[in-house]
């Protein structure tokens, strides 16, 4: 009895000792740096977005006037901004479905299907990702050129896909690892093909990892700027960043400071709105995909 007592006092000395009230104030002080560091500069754009041009070089917290005549004229007509986000937005859409579709279905085949070189697959899908897109660039607006894809949504969709299906692919596969089999084999049981095992069991507990793909393949499209500045010279049908490096001041040596980091704040709206609607099933989709069976 004594014996147990001792190396239950033991046991609540040292756990007393590891959490000292200090481990906590430094964890705190930690998210609170890496918050600052992260936000930080979101926070400086959104206050020089909201300086008058007068005032743009200034260090104060907020600006001394307030002005949105930067944001007016993001949005006037010669900078054909909202046409670029509209279509930043259906390139980034079309990128993520089709990326998400194909990804789901072969991620799910290479974490099942046991076969020769499977994990030797797995790396070459993940090198394709590994190719710096400068290198490519040329071929591809060879290639382009022949098809008459120039000025067209392909020419920026199919690029992005090239880049996105890769990483989707590595996440999603591990995710669908961590998931036992026996899922798939109960709903069978009940009375379930392997394909409604997959859409009505395997599919809502995998919903946490494909939203976060989801999001992280639509971050990558949406911030694309090589390949469309490369194959689209139509203003008509250049997307947000594009347009954004293009903005010009009054005068030919005047940049356009305010009204770029008003055309930030723009592009980073988006963004922001959805990470926080889906914080939840992101950071689960990202706790689910460090599990080790």
């Amino acid at each position: 009895m004594s014996i147990a007592t001792d190396s239950t006092s033991t046991a609540v000395g040292q756990s007393t000792k590891k959490r000292t009230p200090w481990s906590g104030i430094w964890a705190t002080v930690g998210i609170g740096f890496i918050v600052i560091y992260c936000l930080a500069p979101f926070y400086w754009m959104v206050v020089s977005s909201l300086r008058p041009d007068t005032e743009i070089f200034e260090n104060t917290w907020w600006p001394r006037h307030t002005s949105f005549e930067n944001y007016q004229a993001v949005f006037s007509a010669k900078n054909n901004f909202g046409q670029g986000l509209i279509n930043s937005l259906v390139v980034s859409i079309v990128v993520t479905i089709v990326a998400l579709a194909v990804a789901t279905f072969a991620s799910y085949a290479l974490a099942r299907l046991d076969f020769r070189g499977k994990g030797f697959l797995l790396l070459v899908v993940l090198a394709t990702s590994m190719f710096p897109l400068v290198a490519i660039i040329v071929p591809l607006l060879k290639n382009f050129s022949d098809w008459q894809w120039i000025n067209t949504y392909q020419a920026m969709i199919v690029p992005d896909l090239s880049f996105s299906l890769p990483l989707a692919v590595w996440n999603l596969t591990s995710f669908f690892r961590q998931m036992p089999q026996e899922l798939e084999q109960s709903a069978m049981v009940d009375g379930c093909t392997p394909g409604q095992a997959f859409r009505k069991v395997i599919l809502p507990l995998a919903a946490p990892g494909i939203f976060t793909t989801a999001i992280i393949i639509f971050i990558g499209a949406w911030n694309e700027f090589l390949v469309a500045v490369t194959m689209i010279n139509n203003p008509a049908m250049q997307p947000a960043t594009v347009l954004l490096s293009k903005f010009t001041g009054a005068s030919q040596f005047n940049t356009p400071f305010g009204s770029q980091m008003a055309a930030g704040v723009v592009m980073t709206l988006p963004l922001v709105i959805m990470v926080l609607l889906f914080q939840r099933r992101i950071v689960a989709g990202l706790a689910a995909g460090g599990l080790k069976q």
